[in-house]
């Protein structure tokens, strides 16, 4: 096992490690994927979550081990990029490899401090009566500007991976997860509208948040709106295609 630990947290390094080798046997379960387990558990006196991979197919394991970071290590440092940048996101603890007598990636896991939030913008988009439906986007709106103002590109900005906590009336805080497919790099104004697209975002939420990165940015809110409906609508279409055809091919 390689283990690389936060210094917050060096002298908790045996506690971590125990918290990996019973990551079957303890914890709570959180999500359970095909590829990704999450559960939650108690290190010292806080509330963690531990993600684990699954070991990966052989080409990707070499790949993985000699060519590219591995998921847990990538979840670890672009946690601490975005902290760096003032961008929140649960606070990376640790990452542990297993790795076999050739090098080649086994299981991995990231380990990550508890948020307890209270809803994701899932729920804005099912429910358009959402108390302070508006004032969230208009804040998520400003949360996005300032990821993309750090040079963040999240790929998978999608509902359910950002976090939301409300902490007063009109105040809330916004927590990205799931953090291992991100770039880093300069974005247009192009680039940063099509990062809202798997947001699922309704014609109503496309106005608000227009707006609002219009007044952030000093962009044409006619020229954002046009581009954000065009990359929702497509994605959507995208989407819904594909679940066409495979309805299909499976009769």
């Amino acid at each position: 096992m390689r283990i690389i630990i936060h210094s917050k947290y060096a002298a908790q390094e045996k506690a971590i490690l125990q918290l990996v080798t019973a990551f079957f046997d303890a914890g709570n379960l959180i999500v359970k994927g095909s590829r990704n387990t999450i559960k939650s558990n108690v290190l010292g006196e806080e509330k963690v979550n531990i993600k684990y991979f699954k070991k990966p197919g052989v080409f990707k394991s070499v790949i993985y081990s000699f060519f590219r970071s591995t998921k847990a290590k990538r979840s670890y440092d672009y946690a601490n990029y975005l902290l760096e940048h003032n961008i929140p996101t649960p606070f990376p603890i640790a990452y542990v490899e297993e790795r076999n007598q050739f090098g080649l990636l086994g299981d991995s896991y990231y380990v990550s401090e508890q948020i307890d939030y209270d809803f994701t913008i899932r729920e804005l988009i099912h429910d358009p009566l959402f108390p302070e439906r508006n004032v969230i986007l208009e804040q998520f709106a400003e949360f996005t500007f300032r990821m993309h103002e750090a040079k963040v590109n999240f790929l998978d900005h999608s509902p359910g991976n950002t976090l939301i906590i409300k902490n007063g009336a009109g105040q809330y805080g916004f927590y990205l997860i799931d953090l291992n497919r991100m770039q880093f790099e300069n974005l247009s104004i192009e680039a940063r509208m099509d990062n809202f697209k798997k947001m699922w975002l309704s014609k109503s939420m496309v106005k608000v948040i227009a707006k609002k990165y219009a007044e952030l940015s000093g962009q044409s809110e006619e020229k954002l709106h046009a581009v954000l409906l065009e990359k929702t609508l497509d994605f959507k279409r995208k989407i819904t295609k594909k679940k066409w055809l495979k309805r299909k091919l499976k009769r």
